[in-house]
């Protein structure tokens, strides 16, 4: 990985990273302290890549390293950083509020939250269409866009192996039925397909490019740059899935305007606090309930129910159904491991769904003995 050439003055590269006179009037109160503003490009090893009005620095984040590992300093933070001759490496003091944030929560049996990017506009969620369409991960992503305040895109990456046209509009179609309101565009690096589309869509903000490893995140990242800033290696031809060329999240200045960062490809894509995202991937679903006969429907068997009605009559798929109750769930699973009163009601759901269950089975039994 390599930082790409800029023609971008000293005086305007704060401006460049998408600095504005909102960020500015936040960070009066640190400028009277002496301090100097910047972008972080890149975090590694306790240490961050600043870009500020003189150029990229190093810094350290020792002073702003929190219990939270959702506040620790990340890709796409605004920062407060030493000014110019108070040593090497310096030090970041203090990160300003974030406008938006994407979240997730990692593998570990702890179920902490990890912040990916930071202060993000537009998140490209890039889907290989060497492999077979994940419809449920990519519902994941999305939820995860959403709930994070970034405008999503799906991209299908590495279009030019779809060569029949009529079967490329069929997986377009596939994935905007579970895409409401995002824009899902067909795109190759290797041909250029797309890549004037998707450039002027994402033109000023920042923009964070998402999906799992061998994705084509990494060629997509050098096509938009223009320049080959990210390492590339081929994917296995089995499962479609590469190696991890990209390690950690890094932040480029595009040609057009805005910023890119690229991620790691991820292995998981758990929810982190995503009621809300996942409300807005299923729109038509939390519609649908809105003319259930109870507020507190289930979708089951209650009388008077919406959703099932549309699922008996085919305008709301079974799959729909069964991924919008798998998200509620694991989200609610992680929402409760924090907050007592989401667990207190889960637990009072889980005993009402035990007493259901036993006066069930206490009806079988007494209509086999009779």
């Amino acid at each position: 990985m390599s930082f790409p050439r800029s023609s971008v003055s000293s005086s305007s590269l704060l401006d460049a990273h998408g600095w504005d006179s909102g960020w500015a009037a936040d960070f009066a109160p640190h400028a009277a302290r002496g301090l100097v503003p910047g972008r972080v490009v890149r975090v590694d090893r306790g240490q961050c890549d600043v870009a500020t009005a003189e150029g990229i620095v190093r810094a350290d984040t020792a002073f702003v390293t929190p219990h939270d590992p959702l506040r620790v300093v990340c890709t796409g933070d605004w920062a407060a950083v030493d000014p110019e001759g108070a040593g090497d490496p310096r030090y970041v003091r203090a990160c300003l509020p974030r406008r938006t944030a994407f979240a997730r929560s990692t593998s570990s049996k702890r179920s902490e939250g990890q912040i990916l990017a930071a202060n993000v506009d537009h998140a490209v969620i890039t889907v290989s269409l060497a492999v077979e369409l994940d419809l449920g991960r990519i519902e994941r992503f999305l939820a995860l866009a959403w709930e994070s305040g970034a405008q999503p895109t799906v991209v299908l990456s590495k279009a030019d192996l779809v060569p029949d046209r009529v079967g490329l509009s069929y997986l377009v179609e596939d994935v905007e039925t579970v895409a409401p309101g995002v824009q899902v565009l067909p795109l190759s690096s290797t041909t250029g397909e797309g890549l004037d589309v998707l450039a002027a869509t994402i033109a000023g903000g920042t923009t964070v490019l998402l999906g799992v490893s061998g994705a084509g995140k990494s060629t997509l990242a050098n096509a938009l740059v223009g320049e080959d800033v990210m390492d590339v290696r081929a994917a296995r031809d089995v499962d479609g899935k590469g190696r991890h060329t990209t390690t950690t999240r890094n932040l480029f200045v595009l040609p057009g305007g805005g910023v890119l960062i690229d991620t790691p490809g991820l292995r998981g894509v758990g929810l982190w606090d995503a009621e809300a995202g996942v409300g807005q991937v299923f729109s038509e679903i939390e519609e649908l309930a809105g003319d259930c006969r109870f507020h507190d429907c289930a979708h089951e068997s209650e009388p008077g129910c919406a959703v099932a009605a549309a699922i008996e009559d085919g305008s709301l798929p079974v799959r729909r159904l069964e991924s919008y109750r798998k998200l509620i769930r694991e989200n609610r699973r992680i929402v409760a491991k924090t907050d007592a009163r989401v667990r207190s009601e889960m637990l009072r759901e889980w005993k009402r769904m035990g007493r259901e269950g036993q006066k069930a089975m206490e009806l079988k039994r007494g209509g086999r003995g009779r």
